[in-house]
């Protein structure tokens, strides 16, 4: 059975979050490092997880200021 890549499992678990409620709508998401350290992943794996949680439309970022979840 193949593995599925780390970042895969990390937006599972984002929307699984956001989806429990655990994560509400303008809610800050861990940082990019601390995202890293708590999946044991690289940056690479984090920021693609951040890149297909917003193309589907359930986070937002600000530049510097960082990714939160969308309100709407």
């Amino acid at each position: 059975m193949p593995i599925e890549p780390i970042y895969i499992r990390i937006v599972a678990d984002i929307k699984a979050r956001i989806a429990s409620g655990e994560l509400k709508p303008g809610d800050k998401l861990p940082s990019v490092s601390q995202l890293r350290n708590q999946y044991n992943a690289s940056n690479t794996a984090v920021r693609n997880a951040m890149l297909v949680l917003r193309e589907a439309g359930l986070v937002h970022g600000h530049q510097g200021k960082g990714v939160y979840v969308r309100t709407s």
